[in-house]
């Protein structure tokens, strides 16, 4: 399974903008895909993360505690993709995202990065008047 990124760019604060985590190699509905920032001279962290689908549904989505509210994440299972939406930018979100992928298919908050075995390329977002 390959991921590529595409999406970010320059935005106003107050703005928005919708990454998307496009596949190839394989199908993307039965795996978690989760997506993680990194900011210049800071870690990576945990933005999102969505189930494998689950019966008819997308499933289940998970977001970091400060961040909830801003970001949206879901698939769009025609295009293999799965997008992070983001509302009323703020300059602190600028960073580079990168989505990831699990074929455990559960998001488990406690393994980390660790449980995701394909990365993507990253995206950059810069939040700027």
């Amino acid at each position: 399974l390959a991921l590529v990124e595409s999406g970010g760019g320059l935005v106003q604060p107050g703005g928005s903008l919708r990454l998307s985590c496009t596949a190839s190699g394989d199908s993307l509905d039965f795996y978690a895909v989760g997506w993680f920032r990194q900011a210049p001279g800071k870690e990576r962290e945990p933005v999102s993360c969505i189930t494998g689908r689950i019966g008819d549904t997308d499933g289940n989505t998970f977001y970091a505690d400060s961040l909830k509210g801003r970001f949206t994440t879901g698939r769009d299972n025609a295009e293999n993709m799965v997008y992070l939406q983001i509302d009323d930018l703020r300059p602190e979100d600028t960073a580079v995202y990168y989505c990831a992928s699990s074929p455990t298919s559960l998001c488990l908050a406690s393994k980390g990065t660790q449980m995701y075995d394909s990365w993507g390329q990253g995206t950059q977002v810069t939040v700027a008047s």
